[in-house]
């Protein structure tokens, strides 16, 4: 079980416990379950609202996290938050992760993250 670290300049940090491998539990549920203000809209990937910025706390391992959604590459890219050479490069080397990622749609994985959310 991972533990994600929720951190805010207007809260303070709260780290979790994750059940990871679920394949559909992502960072947004987490949140919501554990009353962590992370704004969301739409919740399925299309308005950005849900914006988050990851980092993982084990260096041990190379990222574990869920790819990115080709909704989320959209959003992410028209945010100015990844470039289309990023873009082409994660799909060269089947990397598929960003630090930038949104809530509703970054599934949990056996890693602990930090991850940093605007406040409300």
């Amino acid at each position: 079980m991972p533990n994600i670290t929720f951190s805010s300049p207007m809260h303070k940090d709260k780290t979790v416990y994750a059940v990871a491998g679920s394949h559909r539990d992502t960072v947004l549920k987490l949140a919501k379950e554990n009353h962590i203000p992370i704004d969301f809209g739409c919740e399925n990937g299309e308005c950005g609202t849900c914006l988050v910025k990851t980092q993982r706390l084990d260096k041990k391992h190379g990222p574990m996290g869920a790819p990115l959604t080709d909704d989320e590459v959209k959003v992410l890219k028209s945010l100015g938050k990844i470039t289309q050479a990023q873009i082409d490069e994660m799909r060269v080397d089947d990397l598929n992760h960003s630090e930038w990622r949104l809530a509703c749609q970054m599934v949990l994985r056996d890693e602990d993250l930090l991850i940093e959310y605007p406040s409300r």
